[in-house]
This record gives structure tokens, sequence and C-alpha cells, in this order.
């Protein structure tokens, strides 16, 4: 009889429990009701409130800690202790179905939102201001309703002030030239449209690469942790990205292939989709488009198509004498930033009302466009900035080619027979013998027909930007065998083959014209003429170069068989002269 009343006295106090629950649930959101707490949805089927905060609205997700502890707040302060845990997950799940059903979809943005005609920008201050660009101008703003959501983290922007981007100068260490592709890379983060290209910042050991990463996150996006180590996983990668508008890496020693075409794919805007934690069928996803900064001391990677989609950049060593203390360098930061803020938004104003048309197209065609539209502003103007971006691309080119030991083979192949077709695991017995046994060795050598189709494929886009053209077919036969064909469309010259790919170092390069690439090696190599030849004799016994199509009044003449030529190489020389003196060849198409 005692067992029979214990067991009625634990079942009564488990159903007062449960009625206590239930209690409580529905206090929460009572409570949470009467607050004028509001609610929406994005069309990713993110669920949000709204929470009211003196003269403006604050959105919340409704998974997050802060709406959480809100919902704690509430229940406290009406019946004087803590909700159980159980009681506050009903309560959310409520929450989140009336949001996901019963309230309006709105999209919400990170930092920066708007279109082609404004922008705003999240300014992270405590009263949710944002800075509105229009072709006219830019104005500080407190609006209503807030269409920004806030990561972890997130540090205010400064109010800003006319200034000089020049000003900028004195905080970030590079180049004069890679000055301008620095202001344009800063500019399209602030563009909502279009993608962003991945800034790569390289450099000796003390060439302020971590420092300028800083000085450039925080002009776009100041947070307490604003660079990052290399993740564990791609997981970690897109969680990054719900927290932060800029993604920035530090001293990167190399980056793996599954964080190379994360990046890229963030870059450029995608979703990523995995199991939700703790289910077994709901799948969670994330969609961004971001601004990435990675730096490093090495060539970071050897993947065409992240340096496709890159800006590198290689830092100088910093003179002793320039050197200052970490402290007096912020200190003089914090105090130029409203100017150099001011002067980046003037530009974002400019890129507003000009509408630019470019007669070629580059590469990460957005970015070029949004930054010649700026120019008007800014100390340079369009054709200059496409000068340089268009040496920084021929320079990525040459330094994806050279740092892969397949696509090298492949060009200089090429080179030699202006034309070939055969099978993959032909053309993969013809070039092994051209590299020593560490590169076979290597991943950077393909050790089966299918990793020569598929580097092939990879490699295309850079290949053919230097005159190599790869095509993919199959044989008219009843074999039906998969064909590759490779030829040339240029003139272009031999390079010499990388015989260890874990030693290979940055080729140097230079630009002479605007149409094609020109490589100048190391050691004691020189260059050969890359002009298309039209064979002429002077009765001397040498060869000459004439080009096709050009003025011969403009050609430079060459020192050692003083002709006027199409170009010459940095010693003078014609490319017929140094053909004469070394033993690569060019090849007539």
């Amino acid at each position: 009889m005692e067992n029979f009343d214990q067991q009625l006295i634990n079942l009564i106090a488990s159903e007062v429990e449960t009625r206590e629950k239930e209690t409580q649930s529905q206090a929460i959101i009572k409570s949470v009701l009467n607050a004028g707490v509001s609610f929406f949805h994005t069309p990713e089927g993110k669920c949000y409130s709204e929470i009211r905060n003196n003269t403006h609205l604050e959105n919340w997700p409704i998974t997050s800690k802060n709406f959480k502890n809100y919902l704690r707040r509430l229940f406290y302060e009406k019946y004087q202790k803590p909700p159980n845990n159980q009681a506050l997950q009903d309560a959310l799940g409520v929450l989140e179905a009336k949001a996901l059903f019963d309230a309006p979809e709105k999209e919400v943005f990170l930092r920066v939102a708007g279109d082609n005609e404004h922008i705003l920008i999240d300014m992270g201050d405590e009263n949710w201001s944002v800075i509105e660009v229009t072709a006219t101008g830019y104005e500080v703003k407190n609006l209503t309703h807030s269409p920004f959501r806030r990561g972890s983290g997130i540090l205010p922007l400064p109010f800003p002030q006319e200034g000089n981007i020049e000003l900028l100068k004195y905080f970030v260490n590079v180049e004069e030239k890679d000055f301008i592709l620095l202001v344009s890379w800063l500019l399209q983060c602030f563009n909502p449209v279009g993608s962003y290209p991945i800034l790569v910042l390289q450099g000796e050991q003390g060439t302020a690469k971590s420092t300028t990463s800083k000085v450039l996150r925080d002009l776009i996006d100041p947070c307490t942790a604003p660079l990052r180590s290399i993740p564990r996983e791609e997981r970690d990668v897109w969680v990054a990205t719900i927290h932060n508008w800029v993604i920035a890496f530090d001293n990167l020693s190399g980056i793996p292939s599954w964080l190379s075409d994360a990046l890229c794919r963030i870059s450029t805007g995608a979703g990523s989709a995995g199991r939700t934690l703790y289910t077994d069928e709901d799948e969670t996803t994330i969609v961004a488009r971001r601004p990435i900064i990675v730096n490093g001391i090495d060539d970071i990677t050897s993947r065409n198509d992240f340096l496709d989609r890159s800006i590198i950049l290689y830092l100088p060593p910093i003179p002793e004498e320039k050197r200052k203390p970490e402290a007096e360098f912020w200190k003089e930061f914090e105090i130029a930033k409203p100017k150099i803020l001011g002067a980046l938004l003037n530009a974002v104003s400019a890129g507003l009302r000009n509408n630019i048309k470019l007669n070629r197209i580059p590469r990460m065609a957005d970015f070029a466009l949004w930054s010649c539209a700026c120019c008007e502003v800014l100390p340079w103007n369009a054709e200059e900035f496409l000068d340089v971006y268009e040496g920084n691309r021929k320079g990525t080119i040459e330094q994806a080619i050279e740092f892969d030991a397949f696509s090298c083979a492949v060009r200089n192949f090429t080179v030699e027979r202006k034309e070939w077709t055969g099978t993959a695991q032909e053309l993969l017995d013809i070039l092994s013998p051209t590299v020593s046994e560490a590169v076979k060795r290597s991943k950077a050598w393909p050790s089966s027909p299918r990793g020569v189709s598929g580097r092939l494929r990879r490699s295309a886009t850079f290949l053919r930007q230097v005159g190599v053209e790869v095509e993919f077919s199959r044989e008219a036969t009843v074999n039906r065998r998969r064909l590759i064909r490779l030829s040339m469309k240029t003139t272009v010259q031999t390079v010499q083959s990388v015989q260890n790919a874990s030693t290979t170092g940055f080729l140097d390069w230079t630009v002479e014209n605007k149409n094609e690439p020109t490589v100048q090696e190391p050691s004691n190599k020189k260059v050969a003429s890359k002009a298309i030849l039209d064979d002429m004799d002077d009765m001397d016994g040498r060869i000459h170069s004439k080009s096709k199509g050009e003025n011969p009044d403009l050609w430079p003449t060459c020192l050692e068989c003083k002709r006027k030529v199409p170009e010459v190489n940095n010693s003078g020389l014609c490319g017929d002269c140094e053909i004469a003196e070394t033993p690569k060849k060019e090849v007539e198409i």
C-alpha cells in the first residue's frame, strides 16, 4: 500500500510539473506578444524577431542566444524566477512557427545592402544608424526599421568625414600601382551587386601583411576578431559568413583544395547545405557572397580557379626608419579613419552616378566596371585602373602556369608541335619524360588519363590566354575514343619546365603591351619577341621581325642589329638577336 501511495504521489508531482511547463510556455509567448515584438522570415526560411529598442527596431534571429536571453528576461521580470529550459524551447518552437507561417517575408542583410541606385551601410553603433549612399552623396540616418542583422563581435564604423584617399597610403604597405587595386577592392566591398575578387597579400616577414589586412577590414567591417586562422573544416568557413561581411585569413602557409573551392564559391556567391545538428532529416542551408582577404609569406595557392578570382599584391620590405610602434600606428589610424571612410564613400557615390561601358570586359567584370565608375573622384582614371588590373591579371596567369608543372609542360609541348591531337594517355606518355621523377611522384602531376583531362579542363582558361587552345571531342569511329586537341593561336615563348613542384619560387613578370603577356625569366634567360613574324632578308644574313598591322615609325631600334623592330627586351635586343644567343625558338603560326 505504501508503494502504491508513493507511485501516486510521483504521478501527481509529474502532472503538476507538466502543467507548470505548459503554463510557463504560454506565459513566455504571451509576454513576447504583449511586448510588441513582431516577426518575419527571410526567403531562405530563416525566422527573425523585431525587438523595439527606444526609437528603433533590431532584428534578432529567433534561434539566437540574444533572443533566448530576451525571453528569459521577460519571464523573470513578471514571475521573479527563471523559466525552465523545456518551457523556453517550447515557446521558441511556437514563435518560430508563427514567424514562418503567419508573418511576412523580408530580406535581411549583413553590413551592406542596396542596389544600383542607393546603398545602405550598417554603422554598427548602438542606435543602429546607417550610411545611405546615393548618386548625389552620402548621409548618416537613423531608420525606424533597419534592414540589417548583426553578427557576433561587430564593432561600429566611425562617423565619416570629408577627406582624401591618399591618407590611406600611410597605413598600408603596397607599391604605388598596387595602391590603385587596393582601393578598388575596398570600393567593391561596399558594392552589394556583383562578385568580389579575393585579395591576396604576399610578402616576406615584416612586410605588414597582417597590419594591412586589419586596416582594410577596419574600414569596411570592423569586429573584435578581425583576422582568423585556417579553419578545420568547410562548415566553419560558411558559419563565419553568418557573422562577418569580410572574411580575413591571416598568415597562411598554403590553402588546401577544399578551402580553395569554398572561398571561390563564397567570393562569387553560392550556398552550402548540410544536415542540421542533432537531427536525421533536417537540412541547414547557408547562402553567402563575401569579400575575402588572405595573406601569407609563400605563394599561397597554385589552383587556377582560385588565382582566376584573385588580385595578388606583393608587399615590399619596410625600411627600419619607417617602422612605428604599434600603439602609435593605430592611434594615428583612428584619427585618419573617418576621413579615409569619407573619401571611399564619395567614390562609391561616383560609382552610382556613372554608367561605364567597356569595349572589352575583363575577368570579374562587375569589379572592373564598378572600379572604373568610381574613378571620377580618385587620383587616377579608368584607363589607368584597367592597365594596372590587366597587368596584375597577366602576372597571375604566368604565375599559375609556372607553378603548375603539368600546365607548363603542356604549353612548351604545344609551342614545339603547333598542333597535336590524341588521347589523354598518349599525352601523358609524351609529357612524362620531360619532367623529373620528383615531379611525377608529386600531386602536381596527373597519374592517369582521367587526371590529365581534369587538369586540362581546370587550366584551360589560363592556357588559352597564353595562346594554347584546348579542345575535347570524340572520334568519329566505332570506338568513339575521347580526344584532346592542342593548338597554338599566337607566337608564345617556351618556358623552363618545373623540376621540383615543392621548391618552385615566384617568377617575376613584366607587361610590355596591352595584348600579350611577357615573361621575364629568372637566371640568365632572356625573353624572345612575341610578335607575329613576317620574315624579311636585309642581306646581312639575319632574319628580322615585322609586326603586322603596326606603324613601323613607332618601332624601337635593336641595339645589336640597329634595325627598327616591333619590340625589344630589357636588354634592348630584338627577338631575332635574342634567338641567336639562346637555344629557345620562336614559333611562327
